[in-house]
């Protein structure tokens, strides 16, 4: 009765299947129309507040954890033919929880030391500086820090003085550093620049104690060579860091109207970036109108023909656009630079401006209009079903497996081919996909090197790492450990893989969620669930069959929609392929080796970094990782797995060409498309964002449901692994359970709770903060594999080695690479190869220490010893 049960189960799965991809196929038929993507527009409200709070004419401003503060100013409630009033008193702002569009003010216990006006602000994780000004006399030098304290109120401390009095000017962080660029003093106009180094354990001794210390003027401020025009400083970051950018007024006698300091070569000096958009005539700006907003852009407010205009640079690609307004009435006073202040402020994922004359003031909101239903009921429901298919894939495999080794190893009659897709959506999935074409469009092609050092170490994985665990016929990679060494030698690897995966699972759902909330209706928090639900579903149900055939659709969805997407790509810019090349060429974005050995070249991604690097990632994945390893077991013999190896290594580097030109096409494509690019967007969601808007309606929603159902093989691979090595390692040696059925069932409620507690973790990882989901994940892969990966090649390779040795050089490797990381010792890509030579030399030594011989029976289990 259970076999017919299972067997209609199965067949009227099969038919839904049929009738779902049937119905993908139809509603792309119907929907597969052209989507052009919107240009970027700025919708304005108005934002109340006391009139004592904002009526005040260049104020000094900043926002500090969530806290808007208002400092001194000139009042605008005064008649045109009364003496200015300058103030000391400041106002606070901080966002309504009940109201969320409205502000509850209050005045600060605190005052400014004295009256003043003018001067600049810039703030930073550890409050707003404020740095000089004046009054009808005096011009003042002193520097303040006001932070926002527990009581939600503010306390302010004395930092060093400027050199020199500072009436107007402007200033930015890059990172700790402060910059000032003073462009008026009490004698009148100049141009001069600072730096001081703000960093945690010099803001510590500025500010240590009760008492403010006292500085001599200059004591701590470093002279800088300045642009003889500039009026306003912003930071943001290149691409490849943050920067600091000098604005100038436009002439025709200057090179361009902005510059880039370049402070980190032997010589820092300016570079001339490209100029303000020509189509607008008799710019005018005045400091503190740009703000750095996203993580590559910053607007300017600018006045042109007596009309304010909003400007977006994008410092990545090095080109301007203008953006449209939505109720511009809302800017009533044109910027100018002496009549006019202006101030411009990140506020809850929007723009506050604060603007004033001497009569007249306004506080407005300006936030990036949303196309609506960007992404469509058309694409919503293309996703749904495809997700659907995934999870009936699931359970069409859910009667099929018997045992567990039906469960871990599909009966070991999976197809190469299948096997070997599984192999590349397993290591790369959801992360290529969004996280190469965002690396490639931020800086250049380093990272391809690195990729193909799979093909150096494919051989190994083919003709040594494989044969030996076909030879024990391991269920777990983590068996080896225990023949070569001892129990507990493999418990511990054992566990420290688990750890990783957990780490991996959480990364993947997290970062992948983050790019995708940027291109479809939901959270971040909700991508998670959806990926974390849905891999519980089908994983828990089908086993590693499941995950495998799930993989390989991926795989397919994911090349022929990334080969689409270029299409599209290069149909979008001007001059098509041949101006990709030549912007890129121009742009050094095809750079794929940096020549350098210097001392410092470990630190970034230099030819050796990344041969090393590469070589020693993929040499732990594909001897100590579980979720390659268990792939080794699937197949029917030797010869397919080794010809799922192979054809997994030709495939990677092979299909990462298009992952890198697709980055190089975006680069280009939003070069000649500014004001299609959302400035709030992360980098990382570049590339979804790219596919929502431009692709076309169906297509555009199958190529995100393939990068949803990428990340879910991705985890579900990782659920299936941790539950293979949970029962094979730590149940089954101390015969936890008493039949095959038993081990069967605690296969799937083991595969249940590390979902659970993955998603989780992804829920708890999710941050907007991090720049590059596909750097970071080098760094896990690292930080845990390295050390595995030695200690299985430490096995291999040496018959000296012991448990105990084994052990102290699993230790010192893990060690090793946390100290790395803690301390930012090295490029994080060189992780996995540290901690591969780490683990082999101390395990090796600690070996020799300990005891002559191993206690262990040697044959067929190192390279020395193979029959």
């Amino acid at each position: 009765m259970h076999r017919l049960f299972s067997m209609r189960l199965r067949t009227h799965s099969l038919r839904a299947l049929h009738v779902i991809f049937c119905l993908l196929a139809i509603l792309l038929g119907l929907t597969s129309h052209a989507y052009a993507g919107e240009r970027v527009a700025l919708h304005w409200s108005k934002q109340a507040a006391p009139v004592e709070a904002v009526s005040r004419y260049a104020p000094l401003v900043g926002v500090h954890n969530e806290l808007l503060i208002i400092a001194g100013g000139i009042s605008t409630n005064n008649s045109r033919n009364s003496t200015p009033k300058y103030l000391s008193s400041i106002w606070l702002g901080e966002q309504n929880p009940n109201q969320p569009r409205a502000l509850n003010w209050k005045k600060a216990a605190i005052k400014l030391p004295s009256p003043r006006a003018y001067g600049a602000s810039a703030s930073f994780e550890n409050g707003i500086v404020l740095l000089g000004g004046s009054d009808e006399t005096h011009t003042f030098n002193d520097t303040l820090l006001v932070r926002r304290n527990q009581a939600s109120d503010i306390e302010m401390h004395t930092l060093p003085a400027l050199p020199i009095p500072m009436r107007e000017g402007s200033a930015a962080f890059v990172g700790s550093t402060l910059y000032v660029l003073i462009t008026a003093t009490d004698t009148g106009k100049t141009t001069a620049l600072y730096a001081l180094d703000l960093s945690t354990t010099a803001l510590a001794a500025f500010t240590q104690g009760s008492e403010p210390k006292h500085y001599t003027a200059a004591a701590n401020w470093h002279k800088l060579t300045p642009r003889p025009q500039s009026i306003t400083l912003v930071s943001q970051n290149d691409g490849r860091g943050d920067v600091l950018f000098a604005l100038e007024m436009p002439n025709s006698d200057s090179q361009s109207s902005l510059w880039k300091y370049k402070a980190d070569d032997s010589q820092p000096h300016w570079t001339p970036q490209s100029g303000f958009n020509s189509e607008l005539p008799n710019l005018q700006l005045s400091s503190g109108n740009a703000l750095a907003i996203g993580q590559s852009h910053f607007l300017l407010f600018a006045s042109s023909a007596n009309q304010t205009q909003v400007l977006s640079y994008n410092a990545i690609t090095n080109v301007w656009a203008k953006y449209d307004s939505i109720d511009p009435q809302l800017l009533a006073m044109p910027v100018q630079q002496t009549t006019t202040s202006m101030a411009v402020l990140p506020w809850d994922r929007k723009i506050l401006v604060h603007q004033a004359n001497k009569f007249n003031s306004s506080l407005q909101v300006a936030a990036i209009a949303e196309a609506s239903d960007a992404f469509g009921w058309q694409n919503m429901t293309v996703l749904v079903v495809y997700l659907f298919a995934m999870v009936l894939i699931g359970v069409y495999f859910v009667f099929k497996n018997k045992n567990v080794n039906d469960y871990f190893r599909g009966g070991q009659n999976i197809p190469w081919w299948a096997n070997a897709c599984s192999m590349y959506a397993t290591m790369l999935s959801s992360l290529t996909f969004v996280g190469i074409p965002a690396i490639v469009y931020r800086t250049d092609w380093l990272y391809w090197g690195g990729i193909w050092m799979i093909l150096a170490v494919t051989p190994i994985a083919a003709y040594v790492a494989m044969p030996f665990f076909r030879k024990i016929d391991a269920t777990s990679a983590y068996e080896f450990l225990s023949l070569r060494f001892n129990m507990p030698v493999r418990l511990f690897a054992s566990g420290l893989f688990t750890l990783f995966h957990i780490s991996r699972m959480g990364i993947v759902m997290a970062l992948t969620a983050l790019a995708l909330a940027a291109v479809t209706p939901f959270d971040a928090w909700q991508c998670v669930l959806i990926i974390g639900v849905l891999s519980l579903i089908y994983c828990t149900l089908g086993g590693i069959e499941a995950v495998i055939w799930t993989d390989t659709i991926q795989t397919v969805v994911l090349l022929l929609g990334a080969l689409l997407c270029f299409a599209y790509i290069v149909s979008g810019v001007d001059g098509g392929i041949a101006e990709i090349f030549r912007s890129g060429i121009a742009n050094d974005k095809f750079k794929t080796l940096d020549i350098d050995f210097s001392m410092d070249s470990f630190t970034k991604l230099s030819i050796w970094v990344i041969v090393l690097g590469g070589i020693g990632q993929n040499l732990s994945t594909y001897t100590a990782d579980q979720s390659i390893v268990q792939r080794y077991m699937t197949t029917k013999d030797v010869a397919s797995a080794r010809k799922s190896i192979w054809t997994n290594g030709i495939m990677a580097p092979v299909a990462s060409v298009l992952f890198f030109i697709i980055g190089t096409g975006l680069y280009v494509f939003y070069q000649s498309n500014p004001e299609k690019l959302d400035p709030t967007k992360q980098i990382d969601q570049i590339f979804p964002a790219f596919i929502s808007s431009e692709l076309p309606i169906g297509i555009a929603g199958l190529i995100i449901a393939g990068i949803f159902a990428a990340a879910q093989s991705t985890v579900s691979t990782s659920m299936n692994s941790m539950s293979t090595t949970l029962v094979t390692d730590f149940m089954r040696p101390f015969n936890l359970c008493r039949s095959e059925k038993g081990y069967l069932n605690a296969a799937r409620l083991l595969t249940l709770l590390v979902g659970i507690f993955g998603t989780l973790v992804g829920l708890l990882f999710i941050s907007p903060e991090i720049r590059s989901l596909m750097e970071e994940y080098f760094k896990v892969v690292g930080m845990f594999m390295g050390a595995l990966g030695g200690l299985f090649i430490l096995g291999i390779i040496s018959t000296r080695a012991n448990a105990s040795g084994a052990m102290v050089g699993l230790f010192f490797g893990v060690i090793t690479m946390m100290f790395a990381w803690i301390f930012e010792l090295v490029e994080g890509y060189l992780f996995g190869t540290i901690g591969i030579v780490s683990c082999i030399f101390v395990g090796y030594v600690a070996s020799a220490l300990f005891s002559k011989q191993p206690a262990n029976n040697l044959s067929g289990l190192t390279i020395h010893t193979m029959k």
